[in-house]
Protein backbone atom coordinates (compact mmCIF):
# COMPACT_ATOMS: atom_id res chain seq x y z
CA UNK A 1 0.00 0.00 0.00
CA UNK A 2 1.39 3.50 -0.89
CA UNK A 3 1.14 6.24 1.59
CA UNK A 4 -0.90 8.47 -0.38
CA UNK A 5 -3.04 5.32 -0.21
CA UNK A 6 -2.08 4.17 3.07
CA UNK A 7 -3.31 7.70 4.33
CA UNK A 8 -7.00 8.11 2.96
CA UNK A 9 -7.43 4.58 4.27
CA UNK A 10 -6.86 5.82 7.77
CA UNK A 11 -9.29 9.03 7.05
CA UNK A 12 -12.07 6.47 5.62
CA UNK A 13 -11.41 4.23 8.74
CA UNK A 14 -11.92 7.30 10.99
CA UNK A 15 -15.10 8.39 9.49
CA UNK A 16 -16.18 4.76 9.80
CA UNK A 17 -15.29 4.50 13.59
CA UNK A 18 -16.62 7.79 14.41
CA UNK A 19 -20.32 6.40 14.88
CA UNK A 20 -19.42 3.62 17.05
CA UNK A 21 -16.34 4.80 19.15
CA UNK A 22 -16.83 7.46 21.52
CA UNK A 23 -13.00 8.09 22.49
CA UNK A 24 -9.84 6.19 24.14
CA UNK A 25 -10.28 3.86 25.57
CA UNK A 26 -9.34 4.39 29.40
CA UNK A 27 -10.63 0.61 30.74
CA UNK A 28 -8.08 -0.97 32.57
CA UNK A 29 -6.30 -3.74 30.82
CA UNK A 30 -5.41 -7.31 31.38
CA UNK A 31 -1.73 -7.34 32.20
CA UNK A 32 -1.34 -3.45 32.04
CA UNK A 33 2.37 -3.61 33.88
CA UNK A 34 0.92 -0.92 36.84
CA UNK A 35 1.99 -2.65 39.48
CA UNK A 36 4.47 -1.32 41.76
CA UNK A 37 6.29 -4.92 42.03
CA UNK A 38 7.23 -4.99 38.38
CA UNK A 39 10.84 -4.07 37.83
CA UNK A 40 11.91 -5.33 41.54
CA UNK A 41 15.27 -6.57 42.05
CA UNK A 42 17.10 -6.42 39.16
CA UNK A 43 17.99 -3.23 37.80
CA UNK A 44 16.20 -1.67 35.02
CA UNK A 45 18.48 -2.05 31.29
CA UNK A 46 19.19 1.19 30.28
CA UNK A 47 20.30 0.06 27.31
CA UNK A 48 17.50 -2.35 26.32
CA UNK A 49 14.82 -0.76 23.52
CA UNK A 50 11.73 -3.05 22.90
CA UNK A 51 11.09 -2.31 18.99
CA UNK A 52 7.16 -2.29 18.36
CA UNK A 53 6.30 -3.49 21.49
CA UNK A 54 2.69 -3.43 20.96
CA UNK A 55 3.05 -6.37 19.04
CA UNK A 56 4.09 -8.59 21.96
CA UNK A 57 1.68 -10.28 23.85
CA UNK A 58 1.52 -8.10 26.80
CA UNK A 59 2.24 -4.49 25.45
CA UNK A 60 4.30 -2.83 28.08
CA UNK A 61 4.04 -4.93 30.74
CA UNK A 62 6.49 -7.37 28.82
CA UNK A 63 9.02 -5.20 28.29
CA UNK A 64 9.02 -3.74 32.01
CA UNK A 65 9.28 -7.64 33.13
CA UNK A 66 12.04 -8.13 31.42
CA UNK A 67 14.01 -4.34 32.93
CA UNK A 68 13.63 -2.43 29.51
CA UNK A 69 14.41 1.57 29.55
CA UNK A 70 12.76 1.92 26.69
CA UNK A 71 9.32 1.24 24.69
CA UNK A 72 8.00 1.77 21.06
CA UNK A 73 4.55 2.35 20.21
CA UNK A 74 3.50 3.38 16.77
CA UNK A 75 0.24 6.04 16.40
CA UNK A 76 -2.52 6.68 13.99
CA UNK A 77 -4.62 9.12 13.99
CA UNK A 78 -8.22 8.45 13.86
CA UNK A 79 -10.72 11.52 14.19
CA UNK A 80 -9.46 12.43 17.31
CA UNK A 81 -8.10 9.42 18.84
CA UNK A 82 -4.61 7.74 18.83
CA UNK A 83 -4.64 4.19 17.75
CA UNK A 84 -1.86 1.82 18.09
CA UNK A 85 -0.78 -0.45 15.12
CA UNK A 86 2.09 -1.22 12.48
CA UNK A 87 -0.72 -1.56 9.33
CA UNK A 88 -3.76 0.40 8.78
CA UNK A 89 -4.89 -2.98 8.18
CA UNK A 90 -4.54 -3.99 12.37
CA UNK A 91 -6.01 -0.74 13.68
CA UNK A 92 -8.45 -1.26 16.22
CA UNK A 93 -10.65 1.33 18.25
CA UNK A 94 -9.64 -0.47 21.54
CA UNK A 95 -5.95 -0.22 21.49
CA UNK A 96 -4.69 3.38 21.85
CA UNK A 97 -2.05 4.93 22.72
CA UNK A 98 -3.60 5.83 26.45
CA UNK A 99 -5.41 2.42 27.49
CA UNK A 100 -1.43 0.60 26.21
CA UNK A 101 0.44 3.07 27.51
CA UNK A 102 -0.29 6.42 29.25
CA UNK A 103 -2.95 5.38 31.69
CA UNK A 104 -1.16 2.02 32.48
CA UNK A 105 2.22 4.19 33.24
CA UNK A 106 0.17 6.71 35.08
CA UNK A 107 -1.04 4.05 37.24
CA UNK A 108 2.40 2.56 37.62
CA UNK A 109 4.41 5.49 38.30
CA UNK A 110 1.95 6.52 40.99
CA UNK A 111 1.75 3.15 42.64
CA UNK A 112 5.99 3.36 42.02
CA UNK A 113 6.45 6.76 44.38
CA UNK A 114 6.56 8.66 40.92
CA UNK A 115 9.24 6.13 39.69
CA UNK A 116 8.36 3.45 37.02
CA UNK A 117 10.82 1.14 38.30
CA UNK A 118 10.97 1.98 42.42
CA UNK A 119 14.11 3.07 43.54
CA UNK A 120 15.62 4.02 40.74
CA UNK A 121 16.73 7.31 39.98
CA UNK A 122 15.19 6.58 35.81
CA UNK A 123 13.36 7.77 33.03
CA UNK A 124 11.74 5.21 30.96
CA UNK A 125 11.80 6.46 27.27
CA UNK A 126 8.71 6.47 25.27
CA UNK A 127 8.90 6.37 21.43
CA UNK A 128 6.42 7.20 19.86
CA UNK A 129 6.34 6.72 15.71
CA UNK A 130 4.18 8.69 14.06
CA UNK A 131 2.36 6.62 11.33
CA UNK A 132 0.05 9.39 9.85
CA UNK A 133 1.21 12.52 8.54
CA UNK A 134 2.88 14.53 11.48
CA UNK A 135 1.58 17.73 11.82
CA UNK A 136 -2.06 17.01 12.82
CA UNK A 137 -1.01 13.93 14.53
CA UNK A 138 1.33 15.51 16.82
CA UNK A 139 -1.05 18.71 17.67
CA UNK A 140 -3.61 15.52 18.86
CA UNK A 141 -0.57 14.17 20.68
CA UNK A 142 0.23 16.86 22.53
CA UNK A 143 -3.35 17.70 23.42
CA UNK A 144 -3.13 13.93 24.92
CA UNK A 145 -0.27 14.17 26.62
CA UNK A 146 -1.22 17.47 28.70
CA UNK A 147 -3.20 14.92 30.65
CA UNK A 148 -0.41 12.98 31.72
CA UNK A 149 1.89 15.83 32.73
CA UNK A 150 2.87 14.93 36.32
CA UNK A 151 4.75 11.72 34.76
CA UNK A 152 6.36 13.21 31.80
CA UNK A 153 9.57 15.16 31.40
CA UNK A 154 8.97 18.54 30.16
CA UNK A 155 10.54 21.13 28.18
CA UNK A 156 10.00 25.04 29.03
CA UNK A 157 11.38 27.42 27.02
CA UNK A 158 14.65 25.34 26.74
CA UNK A 159 15.12 24.40 29.94
CA UNK A 160 14.26 20.58 30.77
CA UNK A 161 12.59 18.71 33.78
CA UNK A 162 13.16 15.31 33.60
CA UNK A 163 10.27 12.80 34.49
CA UNK A 164 9.40 9.02 35.31
CA UNK A 165 8.48 8.81 31.95
CA UNK A 166 10.30 10.61 28.85
CA UNK A 167 8.38 10.84 25.34
CA UNK A 168 10.12 11.07 22.49
CA UNK A 169 8.28 11.54 19.15
CA UNK A 170 9.56 9.56 16.25
CA UNK A 171 8.11 8.99 12.60
CA UNK A 172 6.39 10.98 9.93
CA UNK A 173 9.08 14.52 10.12
CA UNK A 174 6.11 16.83 10.03
CA UNK A 175 5.76 16.34 13.51
CA UNK A 176 9.02 18.89 13.93
CA UNK A 177 7.46 21.74 13.05
CA UNK A 178 4.97 22.39 15.22
CA UNK A 179 6.38 20.84 17.69
CA UNK A 180 9.67 24.04 17.31
CA UNK A 181 6.42 26.49 17.99
CA UNK A 182 5.70 25.12 21.26
CA UNK A 183 7.50 27.12 24.08
CA UNK A 184 6.46 24.55 26.49
CA UNK A 185 6.32 20.80 25.49
CA UNK A 186 6.12 17.19 27.56
CA UNK A 187 7.62 15.43 24.32
CA UNK A 188 10.79 15.22 22.40
CA UNK A 189 11.95 14.94 18.74
CA UNK A 190 14.00 11.91 17.39
CA UNK A 191 16.28 13.59 14.86
CA UNK A 192 18.29 11.58 12.46
CA UNK A 193 22.15 11.42 12.08
CA UNK A 194 22.28 14.02 9.64
CA UNK A 195 20.93 16.19 11.95
CA UNK A 196 24.23 16.07 13.96
CA UNK A 197 26.15 19.30 14.14
CA UNK A 198 23.53 21.24 12.84
CA UNK A 199 22.68 22.90 15.74
CA UNK A 200 19.73 21.93 16.95
CA UNK A 201 19.19 22.15 20.81
CA UNK A 202 19.41 18.69 23.05
CA UNK A 203 16.60 20.19 24.75
CA UNK A 204 14.75 19.96 21.72
CA UNK A 205 16.13 16.26 20.09
CA UNK A 206 17.92 14.42 23.06
CA UNK A 207 18.33 11.66 20.52
CA UNK A 208 19.04 10.57 17.02
CA UNK A 209 18.09 7.35 15.06
CA UNK A 210 19.07 5.58 11.69
CA UNK A 211 18.50 2.54 10.35
CA UNK A 212 21.78 0.61 10.52
CA UNK A 213 21.99 -0.56 6.85
CA UNK A 214 21.52 3.05 5.60
CA UNK A 215 25.28 3.64 7.36
CA UNK A 216 26.94 -0.08 7.66
CA UNK A 217 26.93 -3.26 5.89
CA UNK A 218 28.19 -4.92 8.67
CA UNK A 219 25.64 -7.36 9.85
CA UNK A 220 27.31 -9.32 12.68
CA UNK A 221 29.24 -11.91 10.27
CA UNK A 222 33.20 -12.02 11.08
CA UNK A 223 35.12 -9.10 12.24
CA UNK A 224 33.71 -5.56 11.79
CA UNK A 225 35.07 -3.85 9.33
CA UNK A 226 38.19 -0.91 10.55
CA UNK A 227 36.45 1.45 8.72
CA UNK A 228 32.82 1.14 10.09
CA UNK A 229 33.87 0.51 13.47
CA UNK A 230 35.55 3.95 13.06
CA UNK A 231 32.68 5.47 11.24
CA UNK A 232 30.13 4.04 14.20
CA UNK A 233 32.84 5.34 16.68
CA UNK A 234 32.53 9.14 15.03
CA UNK A 235 29.00 9.05 15.02
CA UNK A 236 28.75 8.34 18.55
CA UNK A 237 31.66 10.34 19.69
CA UNK A 238 29.64 13.46 18.03
CA UNK A 239 26.09 12.95 19.12
CA UNK A 240 27.64 12.39 22.88
CA UNK A 241 29.60 15.54 22.24
CA UNK A 242 25.86 17.43 21.40
CA UNK A 243 24.28 15.49 24.33
CA UNK A 244 22.29 13.14 22.45
CA UNK A 245 21.54 9.54 22.91
CA UNK A 246 22.08 7.12 20.15
CA UNK A 247 19.76 4.14 18.32
CA UNK A 248 20.05 2.38 15.19
CA UNK A 249 17.00 0.41 14.20
CA UNK A 250 16.52 -2.88 11.80
CA UNK A 251 19.87 -4.61 13.31
CA UNK A 252 20.20 -7.91 12.79
CA UNK A 253 17.59 -9.77 15.18
CA UNK A 254 17.86 -13.37 15.04
CA UNK A 255 19.47 -14.97 18.17
CA UNK A 256 22.69 -16.20 17.64
CA UNK A 257 26.46 -15.57 17.06
CA UNK A 258 25.91 -12.37 14.31
CA UNK A 259 23.47 -10.51 16.59
CA UNK A 260 25.50 -10.79 19.79
CA UNK A 261 28.57 -10.31 17.57
CA UNK A 262 26.83 -6.74 16.62
CA UNK A 263 25.71 -6.13 19.98
CA UNK A 264 29.03 -6.53 21.55
CA UNK A 265 30.45 -3.65 19.04
CA UNK A 266 27.13 -1.00 19.51
CA UNK A 267 27.74 -1.38 23.48
CA UNK A 268 31.29 -1.25 22.96
CA UNK A 269 31.17 1.81 20.70
CA UNK A 270 28.45 3.74 23.15
CA UNK A 271 25.53 3.17 21.43
CA UNK A 272 22.66 3.72 23.91
CA UNK A 273 20.07 1.89 22.97
CA UNK A 274 20.25 -1.49 21.37
CA UNK A 275 16.68 -2.35 19.30
CA UNK A 276 15.21 -5.51 19.31
CA UNK A 277 12.27 -7.67 18.82
CA UNK A 278 13.04 -10.37 21.34
CA UNK A 279 12.92 -9.02 24.77
CA UNK A 280 14.30 -12.28 26.92
CA UNK A 281 16.98 -12.39 24.24
CA UNK A 282 18.34 -8.82 24.51
CA UNK A 283 18.10 -8.99 28.46
CA UNK A 284 20.03 -11.96 28.81
CA UNK A 285 22.87 -10.94 26.68
CA UNK A 286 22.57 -7.53 28.63
CA UNK A 287 22.68 -8.92 31.63
CA UNK A 288 25.63 -11.26 31.09
CA UNK A 289 27.61 -8.09 29.97
CA UNK A 290 26.99 -5.56 32.72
Amino acid sequence: MTLRTRRAAVITLGAALAGGFAGPALARQPDAGDGADLGRGKPPLRHAHAHNDYEHPHPLSGALSHGFGSVEADIWLVGSDLLVAHDASELDPTRTLESLYLAPLLRRVRAGRGRVYPGYDFSLQLLIDIKTPGDPTYRELARHLRNYGSMLSLCEHGRVRRGAVTAVVSGDRGARGPMEEEPVRRAFYDARITDLGTGVPASFAPLVSDAWGADFTWQGVGPMPARERDKLAGIVAAAHAEHRQVRFWATPDQPGPARDALWRELLAAGVDYLNTDDLAGLEAFLRAHR
